[in-house]
C-alpha cells in the first residue's frame, strides 16, 4: 500500500502547492513521522518534492511537475472507466467533450492490458436512469448552474413551481443533486435552504454578486434534510390501501406502484377470497394512490378503505361523464334491472 500513498501525495501536492506536514498526516490517515519518510523516499526516488521550514514551510512540489498514474491497479481503472462510461450526466452537466478528454489523456498513460480490461468493463455497463413510461426531462440549466455553483455566484431563476405557479427567485447556489434521474438544484433563498427541480427552471441569470455560502457546508447532509422533511410532510396525506388484483397484473403493479410507496415500504400480500391475489399497498400520497389504481380499470378492485373506493366511484364517474357522455358524478343517478333482458339501466334524474 505504501506505493498507493507515495502516488497520492504527488497528486496532492499537484494540486494544493503546499500542505504541512500535519495536513498530509489528516488527509492520509498516517501520522507525521509516517509522511516525513515518505517525503524521503520520493526524494531518492528522482522526484523534487522537499520540506520548507518555517511558519509558511511545508511540503512542497517543484512547479510544472506531472505524475504519471500508471501506478492505478487493474480495479482503479475499471472503476474510473465504467464511471466515465455514463455519458448522460457530462451530458446534462456541459462536460462531456471535457471528459472524453480527461479520459483519453489518462488512458495514454496506462499499461496496454489496464486499457483493455477498462474498456471491457466500459463497453459492458450500460446506464439507463429513466423511468418507465416516464417522458425525459428538460435539464437545459443544468451547465449554466453548474457553472455558478463552482464560481459561487447568485443566480436569477423564473421558477415553474408545481404549486405557486411562476416565480421569479434570486437564490444562493449551493450544490447539485442527481436524484433517480431528475436533477435538483440545492440553494438558498433569503437564508433558508430550499430544493429546485432543474426541468421546472425556465430561465437562468448568474449574477456578479458572490453567493452566500455556508463555512463548512454540507450540500449531501442538506440534501437528505431537505428530502426528509419532504417526504415526512406528505406522510398525513397518504393511505394504506387494500386491494385485490388480477393474477397476471400482479407483477406489473407491483413494478408500478412501488415508487410511491412509502419509505421502506413494499407490497404485501394479504388473504383473498378467490384467486385474485390480495395486496396491501402503503402509499405516502393519497392522490397518487388513486390515480395509480384507477388506471388499471376493473384489473384492480381497492377493497379498503371506503373513502379511498368514494374516490375512485367519484373519479371513475367524472371520467365517464367527459368520454361517453353519461351523468357525472354531482348528477342523482338510480340503477334499476331490465325485466327484459335481466341487465341494468342507468337513468339520470338531473334536470335541464
Amino acid at each position: 500500500m505504501r506505493a498507493d500513498r507515495l502516488l497520492q501525495i504527488i497528486l496532492l501536492l499537484q494540486r494544493h502547492a503546499r500542505l504541512s506536514t500535519r495536513e498530509l498526516a489528516e488527509r492520509l490517515e498516517v501520522s507525521k513521522r509516517t509522511v516525513m519518510r515518505d517525503m524521503e523516499a520520493l526524494s531518492a526516488a528522482g522526484v523534487p518534492v522537499y520540506a520548507e521550514r518555517g511558519r509558511n514551510g511545508g511540503c512542497v512540489l517543484l512547479p510544472g511537475y506531472r505524475a504519471d498514474v500508471s501506478g492505478l491497479t487493474p480495479r482503479e481503472a475499471q472503476a474510473l472507466f465504467a464511471w466515465s462510461g455514463r455519458s448522460e450526466l457530462s451530458d446534462e452537466l456541459g462536460l462531456r467533450t471535457s471528459l472524453k478528454s480527461a479520459m483519453g489523456k489518462l488512458s495514454a498513460t496506462l499499461p496496454a492490458e489496464l486499457q483493455d480490461d477498462a474498456a471491457a468493463l466500459s463497453s459492458a455497463i450500460v446506464v439507463d436512469r429513466r423511468r418507465w413510461f416516464a417522458e425525459a426531462e428538460d435539464h437545459g440549466a443544468l451547465p449554466v448552474l453548474r457553472q455558478a455553483v463552482v464560481a459561487e455566484r447568485r443566480v436569477r431563476l423564473r421558477y415553474a413551481s408545481a404549486s405557486s405557479g411562476l416565480q421569479r427567485r434570486t437564490v444562493d447556489p449551493w450544490g447539485l443533486v442527481e436524484q433517480a434521474g431528475r436533477w435538483y438544484l440545492v440553494a438558498a433563498h433569503r437564508g433558508s435552504a430550499r430544493m429546485y427541480r432543474v426541468s421546472r427552471i425556465e430561465q437562468v441569470d448568474v449574477l456578479e454578486e458572490a453567493a452566500d455560502r455556508p463555512a463548512g457546508l454540507d450540500v449531501r447532509a442538506e440534501w437528505e434534510r431537505l428530502r426528509a422533511n419532504l417526504e415526512q410532510g406528505s406522510g398525513p396525506t397518504g393511505v394504506q390501501a387494500i386491494v385485490r388484483v388480477r393474477p397476471d397484473r400482479v407483477d406489473i403493479l407491483r413494478r408500478v406502484v412501488t415508487p410511491f410507496l412509502s419509505k421502506g415500504a413494499i407490497p404485501r400480500e394479504v388473504p383473498s377470497d378467490d384467486e385474485w391475489t390480495g395486496l396491501e399497498l402503503d402509499f405516502r400520497v393519497r392522490e397518487a394512490a388513486c390515480g395509480i389504481l384507477i388506471a388499471f380499470g376493473p384489473e384492480v378492485e381497492v377493497l379498503g378503505p371506503a373513502d379511498l373506493r368514494e374516490r375512485l366511484l367519484e373519479l371513475a364517474r367524472g371520467a365517464v361523464a367527459l368520454y361517453g357522455g353519461l351523468p357525472a358524478a354531482g348528477d342523482h343517478v338510480v340503477s334499476q334491472h331490465d325485466g327484459a333482458s335481466g341487465g341494468r339501466g342507468v337513468q339520470s334524474n338531473s334536470t335541464g
